[in-house]
Formats: structure tokens, C-alpha cells, sequence
């Protein structure tokens, strides 16, 4: 039987779901996309202990006298650099920011006074605030609902050596458009901010723009991304979607999803599931299986009693799996994966805030086979063989794949038409009000401090 069949045969979308999965094989052998090998480490030469010189007498530590912390020197600003500075906050506005958050008046009498440790002061504060609005965003951690994602950016390009760089090649302007986020999206948005014909319209647009900073600003060559007010995911090649899949997201209220940067770990076929104690218990499913075992396995469970008395429960891989028959291993503290379902009749409903959380995917067996060819190095046979053996099959991925599940209300849809969503969870009220109040100076919080809710009831 050749690929095409095959992969029919298991389910797919006839001819689309075929090329789907010979362009992720065809794809897995570009050079962007090879496991990178690694590098051995150089063995050193063995050493001859007998030629060693030993010690004759022991040799007291040398204890070093304590040393006052030095003040960290400020950068020296020319006028010519402090100016470039100034025009780049009257401009800031085309970012989505506010001009008025960086001081240009103050700036301005600084440069007047001439060089010195003035100018060198409020220029190098005023950059920094700059600098980390552009990089990392503006509104405070305080008004991102439910934020979990932390974002790198900080870390791989510390201020002081984009200050210092800036200065050193007299490019202000050219270090804080390197900041800037580089999907797609951003672009479009910034286009749109001009045209905003409604105070309401330009704040929905800036705080969508800055929830672009929010992120890394650059996602990768190839991740998996979820709009939740959207309920889309989208598979990204190089900042190009090459297949979209309609999604059901969570609940509004406790179980809302969260926004996430995680890594896929491992493609799931057939997985199984443990079934939470709150149906084990709460709807009485484990006292009722726990002594007949023929009924248990006749409903695709397989039940064990521990010491203790807790009854525990697992759906076994098949078409009635509450995940379904495929889940993506993506480890984090909220439980929170992307998955299969038998319930299909969903992903035609137009709202589909409807889980507990976890996000299920239409198409996640096409989804499954396309990333194991993507990110694990499976051919197409070895794709189709791990899902049509109904047996439960880990894959681990071989190259890093980033998943994001991101919230944006203004935003491309995946056929590339700049529209706004609903706000389903009610999350872009906090960001409004914050771009609405004075600039608050940035603490080293990194995620949201709220509850992690961990649920891991896909139902």
C-alpha cells in the first residue's frame, strides 16, 4: 500500500491531508530544519600524576580582604546621540506608545545644559524605559490576566549592552527598531493604527500591539500557535501558515486557558487517560468498575485499587478516549496539552469556549502525523504505523518546537484578514486601563502571580 493510501486509510482529508504530511516529510529535510549534531567535547591528554609536584607543607587559604561595591559608571552621551533619542520618543507613537511616557521635555532641557552627568543621567533613564517598553511591554504584570508565558527577550539582550551598543555605533534609533517583534501580525497592527477611526479601536489595537512585545520577539522557524479568542491553531513554517485547524478552548471563569510558551516534548498516538478524581470518585465511575472488571474492560478502563483504598481509573487508547487519539506532550504546571476528541459536532458550534482548560484540536491525527515528520523525523509510514496500531506510542521530538497559546483580540485571521474577536474572557479591560495611566517602572515579576489551576479534565 503506498503513502497515499495509507494515510487515507487512517482517517485524513483525502488529498489534503496527504500533501499535508508530504510537505512536513519534504520540510523535515530542509537544512532550516536538521537536528543540529553535536558538537564532542575535546578530550584532554592523560595526565601523569607521578610527575605531579606535591605539597611539602599544607598552604593556608588566602582569604581576600572585603571590596566596596563600585558605582556603575554612567554612559557618556553625546548631544548628537541624546538628540537621536529625542526624536525617537516623538515618534514612539507609531509603535503604540505614548511619547509623553518618556520625558521629552525633560530630555530636551538636558540637552540644552550641554554634555554632562545630567544629560548622561536622564538619557541613559529615559532609553532604559524605552528599551524595556519595546522589548518586554508596557503594561504592567499586574494587568496580564492570566500570563504565564515569560518572555526570553530580556535575558538574550540585557539593556546595558543594547545602551552600550547604541552608543558605541551612534545608532539609537536602529537598537530600538531591532527590538521590535518580527511576526507578521505586529506589522499589520502597526499599519492599522493610523487608520483607527474610534478612540475605542486605536486602544483595542495598542494593547494587541503590545501584547506582541509580551512574547519573544522572534517565535522560531516553525511553532504551533493559538489564538484562544480566535479558538484557531496555526501550524507556522517561517512565518507562513501552512495549515490551520479550527480549535475548542476553555470555559470562560475558572476553567479559561491560560496564555503559555511551552515546547513540545513529544507527539502521543492512542494515549491514554487518567481519569480525574473527581469523576473517579465525585460521579461514582471507580465504585462502580472497581469490582467488575469485565464491565470495566468492555467500556475501555483498566482499574487498580491501592493500599490506601483510592480507586484509580484510566480511559485505554481508542475512538471513545476522552483525548481522543492524539496528545501533544507539552510538560507544564497547569496540565494544560493540545488534543484529540471523539466529540466532533463541537468544532462546528461558532463559539467554542467550551473545555476545561486544555485545548482540543480538529484534525489532530493530520496534526500528530504532520508533527512527528516535522520535529521527531518520522517518515510517513512510520507516522501512519504508530496510529493505526491503537496502541499507545510516545515519540519524542528530535528538534525543539515551540507552542504558543497566545490572546489576541485584534489580530490576522489565518487567511491573513486583519479583524477583531471577542473578548471572551474579559481580558482586554486591565491592558486598556494600564495604556490609559502613567507608565509604571518595570519590577522583576516575569509571569502572573495568580492561582495555577490545574485541570486535567479535557471534558
Amino acid at each position: 500500500m503506498n503513502v497515499k493510501r495509507k494515510i487515507e486509510g487512517a482517517g485524513l482529508s483525502g488529498n489534503a491531508g496527504v500533501a499535508l504530511v508530504l510537505m512536513a516529510a519534504m520540510l523535515a529535510h530542509v537544512p532550516a530544519f536538521a537536528q543540529r549534531a553535536a558538537v564532542p567535547a575535546p578530550v584532554a591528554a592523560p595526565v601523569d600524576l607521578t610527575k605531579q609536584i606535591q605539597p611539602t607543607t599544607p598552604v593556608p587559604p588566602v582569604v581576600a580582604a572585603p571590596v566596596a561595591p563600585q558605582p556603575v559608571a554612567l554612559p557618556h552621551w553625546t548631544q548628537a546621540d541624546a538628540q537621536a533619542l529625542l526624536v525617537a520618543i516623538k515618534a514612539v507613537g507609531s509603535e503604540g506608545l505614548f511619547p509623553k511616557d518618556y520625558q521629552p521635555e525633560a530630555l530636551s532641557a538636558a540637552i540644552v545644559q550641554g554634555e554632562g552627568e545630567e544629560l548622561d543621567k536622564t538619557a541613559t533613564r529615559l532609553f532604559s524605559w524605552m528599551i524595556e517598553d519595546l522589548r518586554d511591554g508596557r503594561t504592567p504584570m499586574t494587568a496580564r490576566v492570566q500570563w504565564f508565558a515569560v518572555d526570553p527577550d530580556q535575558d538574550r539582550n540585557p539593556t546595558q549592552l543594547i545602551i552600550a551598543s547604541a552608543l558605541e555605533k551612534h545608532d539609537i534609533q536602529g537598537a530600538l527598531t531591532a527590538l521590535l517583534p518580527t511576526h507578521p501580525d505586529y506589522a499589520a497592527l502597526k499599519d492599522a493604527l493610523p487608520k483607527a477611526t474610534t478612540p475605542k479601536q486605536s486602544a483595542q489595537i495598542r494593547a494587541n500591539m503590545d501584547r506582541w512585545r509580551w512574547l519573544a520577539r522572534d517565535l522560531g522557524s516553525q511553532y504551533l500557535l493559538t489564538n484562544v479568542p480566535e479558538q484557531m491553531l496555526r501550524l507556522t513554517v517561517r512565518n507562513k501558515i501552512i495549515k490551520s485547524y479550527k480549535v475548542v478552548v476553555g470555559k470562560p471563569g475558572r476553567t479559561a486557558t491560560p496564555q503559555l510558551a511551552e515546547t513540545v516534548e513529544g507527539v502521543i498516538f492512542n494515549p491514554t487517560w487518567t481519569v480525574p478524581q473527581s469523576i473517579v470518585v465525585g460521579e461514582g465511575l471507580g465504585a462502580r468498575l472497581v469490582n467488575n472488571p469485565k464491565q470495566a474492560e468492555r467500556e475501555g478502563y483498566k482499574v487498580t485499587k491501592a493500599a490506601d483504598g483510592t480507586i484509580y481509573v484510566v480511559q485505554q487508547p481508542g475512538d471513545n478516549n476522552s483525548l481522543g487519539r492524539m496528545k501533544l506532550d507539552m510538560p507544564n504546571e497547569h496540565a494544560i496539552f493540545l488534543h484529540d476528541t471523539p466529540s466532533k459536532a463541537a468544532f462546528n458550534q461558532p463559539v467554542r469556549a467550551l473545555s476545561h482548560g486544555c485545548i482540543r484540536v480538529q484534525g489532530a491525527t493530520e496534526l500528530a502525523m504532520t508533527m512527528g515528520i516535522l520535529g521527531a523525523g518520522m517518515t510517513p509510514d512510520d507516522a501512519v504505523a504508530a496510529h493505526n496500531s491503537r496502541e499507545y506510542t510516545k515519540v519524542p521530538m528530535t528538534k525543539t518546537f515551540p507552542v504558543y497559546i497566545t490572546y489576541f483580540t485584534v489580530a490576522r485571521d489565518v487567511d491573513g484578514m486583519l479583524r477583531s474577536f471577542n473578548d471572551v474572557y474579559g481580558r482586554d479591560a486591565p491592558v486598556i486601563a494600564s495604556l490609559a495611566k502613567p507608565r509604571q517602572v518595570h519590577t522583576a515579576q516575569r509571569k502572573s502571580t495568580e492561582e495555577v489551576i490545574k485541570l486535567d479534565n479535557p471534558l
